[in-house]
């Protein structure tokens, strides 16, 4: 076995960064390589397993330890089947996609061009296009690091982003590949494309490929560190890439440490500009700088509140869900909890941040948000008094007029025998006036059907808020720390934006445009004013959604929502969307926002 001690890290990586000059060796067969894990293992020697040095970063340290470095004998062998093939760990990626597609084999043309080895493929699932190498896997199998052998089939591997379950102690030998069957030319042809495709993406110069993960297929790190002004970023002999951000470029021969320091930099500035906490995608020798790289800031908690007690019970735990989930993404300690009544918790108390998910009731009504205020907790979104105000349909109303805010006529009732106020004409609307999300809304048409329309609401709430009905186009604008969203248009089945439309779909779909279709730019502008004009009024901050009615010649604020939904379907998310704004980007703006105010 071929054992040697005097080749750099700038020789085995590709990035050309680490001056120390490890032991290496290479053994060419399983035999020689069961043998020398089972001798590191017992003597207590580190090994570090090595393929092409593609996405690994050296050290100009001294490694103690033992480079394992399986690029030859059968480790590199490639042997095709009648429905498979196997190949060794220590085949490159691009020799696969190209011996199957000699094959007739093929499905693989969308990760032609990735640097690396098959083994480090599998180890980080490799992807690209929508596709990933553990789309293909059949079987991987290896040894412990024990030196005992060791296999897992397909079914038992849970696959992730840029990551498996695989065990992080078993060395990778080799997989068994199942490949669908192609026209050989079209492949050939389709795996040409995608090369020379990165070829004029991606930036030249030595580099370890992408630097830090996605934080989510929507959420591209090279995106994140471009808006973060990154790009062109130098320190020592290292750059990020003018022309791919999520590269880091060594101009000359770099240190470890100056890798280091730019990278923690990027993270630094991603940071402050989105509230995301950047990933490393790239493998660290040393294990000293991988803790610190990785786990050297202590991440921020955050206490994702969601069901509640109201009537949107079902549609906050969704929403919490979602947020919970993005938040992980991009890198928040994120604890998930169904609060069912008005309290704070000593989980709340120890959070860094509270974000509060919860529609209706104690959870938006301000209730909650006075506890946290009294205990000095940092939540996200609107304070007690702003939540208080815009919940309650009525007070909205009143601060609206106050401000010389259009909204529909309007009157209130508390008895289920009271008139139709004078001044009104069916049809009208009538409001429960705490109820969010839809709920306790009656559209009456006639004397018939108004007594039970108010009994309805008043099961609901004391009092009833009645409006004109104003027949229009429905539109609604978010608004983000101060800033207004583009805003969506609604069109639904029916003759009012209910329950229904919003949630059942029982007399139809309802269509969200966003930007709006049917409503010119003058009136989304305008829109856009009246919201920014609401939030100042109620003193809203972070978030709060603004819904109108559009009609030939005016706009009408409906409500305001200071706990807009947080689903898949949800209009805030939406809107931010179109502002280049991802769901994940969205939930860490918000936090970030609110942790400045600590």
């Amino acid at each position: 076995m071929p054992v040697t001690a005097d080749i750099s890290w700038q020789k085995l990586t590709t990035f050309g960064i680490g001056s120390g000059t490890p032991v290496v060796a290479e053994p060419s067969d399983d035999i020689e390589l069961s043998t020398l894990l089972k001798f590191c293992h017992q003597k207590d020697i580190p090994h570090f397993i090595l393929g092409n040095g593609s996405n690994v970063v050296g050290t100009d340290a001294e490694f103690n330890g033992v480079v394992i470095r399986l690029r030859h004998g059968s480790f590199v062998h490639i042997s095709p089947g009648r429905s498979h093939i196997t190949v060794g760990s220590g085949v490159r990626l691009n020799s696969l996609i190209r011996f199957a597609a000699e094959h007739g084999w093929g499905g693989m043309s969308g990760l032609a061009g990735i640097p690396g080895s098959v083994g480090g493929a599998i180890r980080m699932n490799a992807g690209a296009n929508g596709m990933t190498v553990g789309d293909m896997i059949l079987e991987v199998f290896g040894f412990d690091d024990t030196g005992t052998p060791w296999a897992v089939s397909y079914e038992n591997i849970n696959w992730e982003y840029r990551g498996s379950d695989i065990p992080d102690n078993a060395v990778i030998t080799g997989a068994i590949f199942k490949l669908e069957k192609v026209d050989e030319a079209e492949e050939e042809e389709a795996i040409s494309s995608e090369i020379e495709r990165r070829r004029l993406v991606e930036p030249r110069g030595r580099n370890a490929g992408c630097v830090f993960k996605n934080p989510s297929q929507s959420t591209h790190a090279g995106m994140l560190i471009d808006l973060a002004g990154c790009k062109g970023l130098n320190n020592g002999g290292v750059q990020v890439s003018e022309e791919h951000a999520n590269y880091i470029v060594n101009l000359q021969q770099a240190s470890e440490s100056d890798f280091i320091e730019l990278a923690q930099n990027v993270v630094g500035k991603v940071y402050d500009n989105s509230g995301i906490i950047l990933k490393p995608e790239v493998e660290f020798v040393n294990p000293e700088v991988r803790e610190k790289f990785v786990h050297g800031s202590k991440p921020v908690k955050v206490v994702v509140l969601k069901g509640g007690d109201s009537s949107e019970r079902e549609v906050s735990l969704e929403s919490g869900a979602a947020v919970a989930a993005a938040l992980r993404n991009v890198g928040y300690d994120v604890t998930e909890t169904d609060i069912k009544e008005l309290e704070v918790t000593d989980e709340m108390r120890q959070a860094d941040i509270v974000f509060p998910v919860l529609h209706g009731g104690f959870g938006e009504g301000g209730d909650l948000q006075e506890l946290m205020e009294k205990e000095k907790i940092c939540f996200v979104g609107c304070g007690s008094q702003a939540c208080r105000d815009t919940i309650d349909k009525i007070k909205s109303k009143e601060i609206m007029d106050k401000a010389g805010l259009p909204n529909p006529p309007w009157a209130v009732l508390s008895s289920v025998d009271a008139s139709l106020p004078e001044n009104m004409s069916f049809p009208v609307i009538c409001k429960a006036p705490s109820e969010g999300s839809t709920v306790g809304i009656e559209l009456v048409h006639n004397q018939d059907e108004w007594h039970n329309a108010l009994k309805q609401c008043l099961e609901l709430d004391k009092t009833v808020l009645i409006e004109t009905y104003i027949k229009g186009r429905e539109m609604t604008v978010g608004i983000v720390d101060g800033c207004a969203m583009t805003p969506v248009e609604i069109v639904y089945p029916g003759e009012m934006y209910d329950y229904d439309a919003k949630y059942t779909h029982a007399l139809g779909e309802t269509f969200y445009y966003c930007p709006p279709r049917n409503i010119s730019e003058t009136e989304q502008e305008k829109a856009k004013e009246l919201a920014l004009e609401f939030n100042r009024v109620v003193n809203a901050r972070d978030m709060i959604r603004i819904d109108f009615i559009v009609t030939e010649d005016q706009l009408y604020i409906l409500e305001g929502n200071t706990i807009p939904g947080f689903t898949a379907s949800s209009l805030l998310p939406k809107s931010a969307g179109q502002e280049g704004m991802s769901f994940e980007m969205l939930c860490a703006k918000l936090v970030s926002t609110a942790l400045k105010r600590r």
